[in-house]
């Protein structure tokens, strides 16, 4: 058989394809997402998991928008207004692809940030969605360009990571995001709000969601990857009753439901006693490992690299004179560390800043030092000063 049109130009996630080769002792790894499994919450969740063969009707077919009890769960949790509903996806991410193949046709106009999420763009262009890129300042979009892309353009979507950005890590102002959601009311453009290191927060105060400010021009997706852990593939989808009904037919026949088993024991998970002190320790090590990133980067790599600080989320976005970061980056997996090269975050290939997405999150602060030191090596050669 041939492959579908859409995916004969899709590229593989580099992302993926390099967690294989990270994986090697050899090898630090400043690439991936990944949470530290050293810090699952497995003894939070461990009466749950054995008390599984107790509950046998888990393991019985379940209802497609999630285990009534967990979307019970997330309505309080969330503060769902009557108007609004959840959908429990498999993982986030299938939530950004139940968005696309429910609400954008071929040829439909999405506007998204550049840089921006690889794993949206795969999304968006396997639905064959014209993604118009929307440069980012230190603060969020340019409004400027925002606004004259909903002028000129018919745009069906915005999607965008207002906390702790991927790749960046840049974090919305409040004026931002809220400009951000009148504009999205203004020109009638639905605003899909990607939440998943909204938890991740370890300076500074929390700020309120874009769709906070529009709520009926928005949709959220949360993941829990990040706060328990990645392998039991949940996420959340919320927005309009009539929305989240269509999102419901689509899942329907991708895959039916999510894991009753898992959504059982999430719930259990969020509900236990000790899991706010969790996310306040995962907070803490996050910290202590993004300041030891940030020293080690000013005292070992040349001045002309400039790195832009966070307040919490898992990356850092380290700019470049102007090189090859594709080369550099197999240049640096060579020396034994994994960096991901910024040009898989653009839809134009033609607007590629030189940068490198570097992950604090999953390597030891040991692990850091040693990691640019190896990556001080590779740069210097590839940008002489």
């Amino acid at each position: 058989m041939k492959l579908a049109k859409p995916l004969q130009n899709i590229q593989p996630s580099y992302i993926r394809e390099i967690l294989s080769a990270a994986c090697s002792p050899d090898v630090i790894s400043l690439a991936g997402g990944l949470p530290d499994d050293t810090t699952f919450p497995l003894e939070l969740m461990s009466k749950s998991l054995k008390d599984l063969p107790n509950r046998a009707q888990l393991f019985q077919y379940g209802n497609t928008a999630g285990y009534a009890p967990l979307l019970e769960h997330f309505r309080e949790r969330y503060q769902l207004p009557s108007s609004h509903d959840g959908i429990v996806c498999t993982g986030s991410q299938q939530g950004l692809d139940l968005i696309a193949r429910a609400f954008i046709n071929p040829g439909d106009h999405i506007a998204m940030e550049a840089p921006s999420y690889l794993g949206a763009i795969q999304v968006f262009s396997l639905a064959q969605a014209k993604i118009k890129s929307i440069s980012q300042r230190v603060d969020g979009p340019n409004l400027e360009e925002l606004e004259a892309c909903f002028t000129t353009k018919n745009i069906t979507l915005f999607y965008a990571v207002p906390d702790f950005h991927n790749p960046t890590g840049v974090c919305w102002s409040l004026a931002v995001r809220q400009k951000v959601a009148q504009l999205c009311q203004k020109y009638n453009v639905t605003f899909i709000e990607d939440a998943p290191y909204r938890e991740l927060r370890f300076n500074g105060e929390h700020l309120p969601l874009v769709s906070s400010f529009c709520p009926d021009n928005s949709m959220v997706l949360r993941s829990y990857s990040k706060i328990a852990t990645p392998g039991i593939r949940l996420g959340l989808v919320t927005g309009r009753l009539n929305w989240i009904s269509a999102l419901n037919k689509v899942k329907q026949a991708a895959d039916l439901h999510s894991n009753t088993p898992m959504q059982a024991v999430l719930l259990d998970l969020l509900q236990h006693d000790e899991f706010i002190q969790h996310l306040a320790k995962l907070r803490h090590l996050y910290h202590a490992r993004y300041k030891a990133l940030i020293q080690n980067i000013s005292l070992k790599l040349p001045a002309y690299c400039h790195l832009n600080t966070v307040d919490g989320g898992m990356f850092i976005w380290l700019s470049l004179p102007k090189c090859d970061v594709d080369a550099l980056a197999k240049s640096a997996l060579e020396h034994g560390v994994a960096v991901v090269p910024s040009s898989v975050f653009y839809q134009d290939r033609a607007s590629v800043a030189s940068a490198l997405r570097l992950n604090f999150t999953n390597a030891s602060i040991e692990e850091l030092g040693d990691a640019i030191e190896r990556l001080a090596k590779v740069i210097k050669n590839y940008c002489p000063s």
